[in-house]
Formats: C-alpha cells, sequence, structure tokens
C-alpha cells in the first residue's frame, strides 16, 4: 500500500493513463507536433457583449502569459455556476479577482487548480493544458491555492501540518528550511503553537496556518481564497507585505477578497464576475478613476442591482417584529441587572491560557463590540459563554440567572443565541428547510398523527413556521436562494443564512462572531444599519466580535479589546481604538485597507 502511495497517489488507475500520455507526447515528437506550446489566442482577454453594458475588457497582459483559462463551464449538479469565462494573468501579475457572493470567484480558483473539472473550456499554465488534471499533480507543476477557510488538518498539530505541506520538496531541504524561516517570520505565533492542535486555533489563525502551508509548496502561481478572512488589521498588512515580497521575487498572484480596499492594495488588475461571468477587466488604476463604474458593478448602485443577498433598507427589516406564538417577551427591565454577564472566566489549553481571569457585561439593549489579535480569546471567551467549552473557573450570568453549568441547549431555551465563523449548518437542506429547522423549538403541535392526518391544530402550526420563513427569507434578501442546497451556497450567502437561522431561534442575547467574514464589501456596509434594527426591533442585547473596524464603530455602543487572554482596554468605540497598546497589537500603526476593509476610501487612493 505504501508503495502504491508512494508511486501512484492518484491511484492505480492514473498509471497506465501516464503510460498512454507518455507515448502520445513521443509520438507527436516524431510527428514534429509540439504539445507543449501555447495557442495564439490563448492570452486573448475576453471582450464582453455590449448588450451587458459592462466595460470593455483590459488587453491581455504584456508579460509573457502563465494562466490562461478560456470558455470555462463550471456546474454543479443541474446548476450552472460559470458560463464561458475567460482569462489570462501575465507572468509576474497580480490579478485581483472581484465580484459578489455566488459570482463563482471560488469555483473558478477550484477549476484552475483541478479541485473542480470543468464541463466545457481549456485551463493553460505555462504553456501546457492542464484541464482536468489532479490537484495533487498541478500542485506538483508549480500552481497552489490557499482556499477561503478549511485550509488546515485540524486533528494534526500546527508542525505536522507544515511538515505535511513541505512534501513537495522534501528532496530540497535547504530551499524547504529557507521557507520554513520565512514562515517563521511572518507567523511567530504558529511557532509558539506549533505542537497544538489546528482545530482548537481561532479562525484567524488557522487562516494563518493554511497560507503558512501554501508558501512551503514555493509555488509560482499563487491563488490566495479570502486572504483577510478571518484576520487582524495588524495580520493583514503583514500578508499584504508578505504578498508584495512575493512579488517582487517572481511569484504571480491571483486574489479573490470580499473586501475591494485589501485586494486592489496588492494588485494591478482587477477582474469583476458577476452570475458566473466576466463582466469587467483592466488596470486598478483605471479603475480607481471610475468610482461609479466599481459602485455599479461591485459595490452595488441603482444601476448595479446585485443577485446576491442584500440587507433590506430599515424600512423592511420592522419584519422581525412578527413572532410565531410563545415567543417570551423581550427584557425590559430598564438596566436592572445585565443581559449577560461573564465574571473571571478563565480558560487553557495544552497549557496555553485562552482566557484569563475575563469579566464582561452585555447591558439590556446594547450591542457590545469584542476586538483583540488573532489568539486574544475572543472566539473562546463567546464558546465560554455560550456553552460550549466549560470553563476551569468564573460563572456566566443570563439575566441574573447563573448558567455556568448549563449545557447549550439549556443555554439556548434561556434565551442565549451564538453564531460562529465556519456557519454551522446541515449542507444537504434547502435554504427554506434550514430556516424551518432553526424555528423548531416554537412548534407547539409535536404529535405525528396529526401531522400524518392533517388535523387542523398541526396545520395552523405548520403555516405559523411557514410565515416565519418567509419573514426571515424577505428580510435577508434570501429569495433566490430558498430553493437552494445550502452546500451549493457561497461562503457569504451561508453567513446570510446562520443569520437568518438566528434570528429564528428568536434570542434575548445574541453572540455574533463575525459576521462579515466572507461576506462582500457591499453586503457589510449595508450590515450596520441591519444589525442596530435587529437590536431596535427585537430588544435583544448583542455581542459582536469583527476585525472589520468601520463595521464594529459604527454598530457597538461600547467596544472591549482582549490580547492574550485577557480584557486590554473596554469604553467607547473611539477611546478603545485609539488606546495605544490596542494600535500596538492588534491595528499596527499603518492604518490603510488592512484596518478600512469596508467604507469608502478605495476612490481616494492613489493609482499603484
Amino acid at each position: 500500500m505504501l508503495t502504491v502511495l508512494w508511486l501512484a497517489p492518484g491511484g492505480l488507475a492514473t498509471l497506465p493513463f501516464g503510460l498512454r500520455d507518455r507515448w502520445l507526447r513521443r509520438l507527436a515528437a516524431h510527428h514534429g507536433i509540439d504539445l507543449a506550446a501555447p495557442e495564439d489566442d490563448a492570452t486573448a482577454e475576453p471582450d464582453p457583449s455590449p448588450a451587458t453594458g459592462a466595460a470593455p475588457a483590459a488587453a491581455a497582459p504584456a508579460s509573457p502569459t502563465m494562466l490562461s483559462v478560456d470558455g470555462v463551464d463550471v456546474s454543479y449538479g443541474s446548476v450552472q455556476i460559470l458560463f464561458g469565462v475567460d482569462l489570462a494573468v501575465g507572468e509576474g501579475e497580480a490579478v485581483a479577482l472581484l465580484g459578489t457572493n455566488g459570482a463563482g470567484k471560488s469555483t473558478l480558483l477550484r477549476a484552475v487548480s483541478g479541485l473542480v473539472r470543468p464541463d466545457a473550456g481549456t485551463v493553460t499554465f505555462d504553456g501546457a493544458d492542464i484541464t482536468g488534471r489532479p490537484a495533487h499533480r498541478v500542485a506538483a507543476a508549480g500552481l497552489a491555492q490557499m482556499p477561503g477557510g478549511g485550509g488546515v488538518f485540524p486533528s494534526l498539530t500546527v508542525a505536522e501540518n507544515l511538515r505535511t505541506a513541505g512534501w513537495l520538496h522534501r528532496r530540497q531541504p535547504e530551499a524547504l528550511a529557507e521557507a520554513q524561516a520565512e514562515v517563521d517570520r511572518l507567523f511567530p505565533v504558529l511557532a509558539e503553537r506549533a505542537g497544538q492542535r489546528a482545530g482548537s486555533l481561532s479562525g484567524g489563525q488557522q487562516q494563518m496556518l493554511a497560507l503558512a502551508m501554501v508558501l512551503l509548496t514555493r509555488p509560482r502561481l499563487l491563488m490566495i481564497d479570502e486572504l483577510s478572512l478571518g484576520l487582524a488589521p495588524v495580520v493583514v498588512s503583514r500578508l499584504v507585505r508578505a504578498v508584495e515580497d512575493l512579488r517582487r521575487a517572481g511569484t504571480t498572484v491571483v486574489l479573490v477578497d470580499q473586501s475591494v480596499n485589501v485586494a486592489l492594495e496588492v494588485a494591478d488588475r482587477a477582474v469583476f464576475l458577476e452570475r458566473g461571468q466576466v463582466r469587467f477587466s483592466g488596470p486598478t488604476a483605471a479603475l480607481l478613476d471610475r468610482p461609479d463604474l466599481l459602485r455599479s458593478v461591485f459595490l452595488g448602485g441603482p444601476d448595479g442591482p446585485s443577485p446576491t443577498p442584500q440587507a433590506a433598507p430599515p424600512a423592511e427589516i420592522g419584519a422581525v417584529t412578527p413572532r410565531i406564538e410563545g415567543k417570551i417577551a423581550p427584557r425590559t427591565d430598564g438596566g436592572r441587572a445585565p443581559a449577560l454577564q461573564a465574571v473571571d472566566l478563565s480558560r487553557s489549553f495544552g497549557g496555553v491560557q485562552a482566557v484569563a481571569d475575563v469579566s464582561i457585561e452585555v447591558a439590556p439593549g446594547e450591542i457590545l463590540g469584542v476586538i483583540g489579535p488573532n489568539g486574544a480569546g475572543k472566539t473562546t471567551l463567546f464558546d465560554l459563554l455560550s456553552g460550549f467549552t466549560p470553563p476551569e473557573s468564573g460563572r456566566v450570568l443570563l439575566g441574573g440567572r447563573d448558567l455556568t453549568r448549563a449545557s447549550p441547549s439549556a443555554r439556548a431555551r434561556a434565551g442565549l443565541g451564538r453564531s460562529f465563523q465556519d456557519a454551522r449548518l446541515f449542507p444537504s437542506l434547502t435554504v427554506e428547510e434550514t430556516i424551518a429547522t432553526a424555528c423548531e423549538r416554537w412548534v407547539k403541535v409535536r404529535d405525528p398523527l396529526s401531522a400524518a392526518f392533517r388535523l387542523p391544530n398541526a396545520y395552523d402550526s405548520e403555516r405559523a413556521v411557514a410565515r416565519r420563513v418567509d419573514e426571515l427569507v424577505d428580510l435577508l434578501g434570501l429569495e433566490r436562494y430558498r430553493a437552494s442546497f445550502v452546500r451549493e451556497l457561497s461562503t457569504g450567502t451561508r453567513r446570510v443564512v446562520d443569520l437568518a437561522c438566528l434570528l429564528a431561534h428568536e434570542p434575548e442575547v445574541v453572540l455574533l462572531d463575525e459576521p462579515a467574514a466572507g461576506i462582500a464589501q457591499r453586503e457589510v456596509e449595508a450590515l450596520a444599519p441591519l444589525i442596530r434594527r435587529i437590536r431596535d426591533e427585537t430588544g435583544a442585547s448583542l455581542a459582536v466580535i469583527e476585525h472589520d473596524i468601520p463595521l464594529i464603530e459604527s454598530v457597538a455602543d461600547r467596544l472591549v479589546a482582549m490580547d492574550q487572554g485577557r480584557v486590554l482596554a473596554t469604553g467607547a468605540p473611539r477611546e478603545v481604538l485609539s488606546h495605544p497598546d490596542v494600535v500596538a497589537s492588534y491595528l499596527g500603526t499603518e492604518g490603510g485597507a488592512a484596518v478600512q476593509r469596508s467604507g469608502h476610501m478605495i476612490p481616494e487612493r492613489a493609482p499603484r
């Protein structure tokens, strides 16, 4: 078995196919046919149809073409995602692949890297046709992809993940040691936690580990899916510099990021996808000179409606107020007791103190923002509050009730709602079924005979759930995805469905763990009024972990900054964000796109 894995990692069937390809190459060489020669038109950049009203595509890059995608179609089952996509990336170039949620950006990267086989079209890398080639052979050729989330082996330690990533260059110990030294310089926290299981790292630290693993493959073309996903501003600044260093060293970069500000900080050229088609391609300087185009194609506007879920305007968010019968009325105690209180909570993992004597309060009707660098203990604090991780010491009180010993389900029944960084949904259910499942706790009639015979009481109960689902689908703009399976949705759309499920639960205290992660910048800018309106209409208190500084600053009544498991500062947002220790440990001194992930700084940037 080990011999087979060594010689044929793709399986025994790859051996005869490899012999066939070798024989065909020799036969072609005998007849003077050069199979490695790129097609003359492979570098041509597509010109969108005038009927779409899109801006004309830019010419092909001046440097030699390293990656060429020609007429690629990709489908998941009966759902087609990409429609004849054309893309050319020059050697040493940095291209930002942008678009709204569900536009097909991640699917295009997967088709290029061999994780998805295109239904039609070709993918050419460095003159060789790699269409449908197994992913491990694509990686061995020098084309690597960093996935947007889920890019690590959670059961392995950090050191084991890095050692696994260096497999392709195991016979080049000096080059591998040099790459490892660069990873240690970029991510010192990974060296500190080398013996810790990757699954126990924070979401941001797992993102760092995923990028470190890709860098150890020493790729010639690096495709990054969501560079800033779950990362603190100071880390994003460091990664932007790292990507620029890679470019200077000759690495070609294709970057997907939901923050236009971050993506265009790195890229020379921008390519926009919408509904699985290229709508615009051109230099970032030209894009920055056209804020009207940028907002209409990507950020949304009167002439450019987005096909993705969009936060409803404030006038429509009142739909949150209708409730399924049996919901407990919101607290109206006027602040006599904190809605949620943590008292001296502590928790460690493998000798690392994740949370140390943390005490915080969330007042009734308050929006509390929680910020801090990756690994500061923010998500662990939410795990302790929601009961998914038992504390070593300390107490948790909800509305004055001690729930320290209560299970997660008991805390949910008491009125504590929690979202997760990775949107833990049922992949085999449709969006409608997923939201209906979240309404299950309010169903009064549970008798299977009543349901089987369609008795009036069961029918009325089912209709109440259906009405609530309709309200949430309409509220969060999910009508287009009502019948779609959760596994078919983009990362950002799953985040919206997760928020709908949380609202269906109708909690009195809501814990939101990075709600803007993976959501397009236009949706992030619309998320702030939605969060405030949810608080105003439901009376719920909210605690929000977020790395998007403009978002958290605009919604939070008060901020708590954490670092190394402890509370660093607390107070009004501006006071906390200007605190010297917060700037040094979390925001960094460079600012720019790393801090202003959303907002309107793009047109003000000077062209590269």
